[in-house]
């Protein structure tokens, strides 16, 4: 699925279950584009911190305000005249559908991964609020990305500079191409 995004320089939503390497995707494109980056999950409320710390998976009552307020994010770069790029879980569609509300236009990014690997990378981590008995539920929210939905899916079985590589070829065929943006492959990660 490559469906088309209708403005030239959208922001670009990285999203995908935990242990996909969101942050470290999304962070790594946002240096290559040139483009502003914002850690989706510093937008969580206290509320929501403490209870996913707690193992409490998040409601849609807890996740609205969050997602509008990384659509407002969003919206101000554009404002601004910079491509955002977040991490964000985005697992549904009506979750989707509050980002694509940003001004701009939005192009989501869906990275996956074999349930082994998100495992694995999921208790990897140190200090993370996300514990492993969580994916179970963020699989079973999961709603790929719709045929009429802007964006497309990477892997993330290669190293997190490949994925990116790759992100930044398809999003060229694209003819999306943010100002900044690095014509060289990163070799900074390799």
């Amino acid at each position: 699925m490559d469906t088309e995004v209708t403005h030239q320089n959208p922001s670009i939503v990285v999203m995908g279950v935990a242990g996909s390497g969101k942050t470290t995707v999304a962070a790594l494109l946002a240096g290559r584009l040139g483009a502003s980056f914002a850690e989706g999950d510093e937008f969580h409320p206290p509320a929501n911190v403490a209870k996913m710390t707690a193992g409490v998976p998040l409601d849609d009552a807890d996740r609205w305000p969050w997602l509008g307020t990384i659509r407002d994010w969003l919206s101000a770069q554009h404002d601004a005249g910079r491509v955002g790029v977040v991490p964000a879980s985005s697992l549904k569609r009506a979750y989707r559908d509050v980002l694509r509300e940003a001004r701009g236009g939005v192009l989501f990014v869906h990275l996956t991964g074999s349930r082994e690997l998100l495992t694995e990378r999921i208790q990897g981590r140190a200090g993370h609020f996300m514990k492993p008995a969580m994916l179970e539920s963020q699989l079973a929210t999961l709603q790929p990305l719709g045929d009429d939905e802007a964006g497309f899916t990477v892997d993330v079985a290669p190293r997190p500079a490949q994925i990116v590589d790759e992100i930044v070829e398809r999003l060229a065929a694209r003819g999306i191409r943010p100002a900044g943006a690095a014509a060289s492959r990163t070799t900074e990660e390799r």
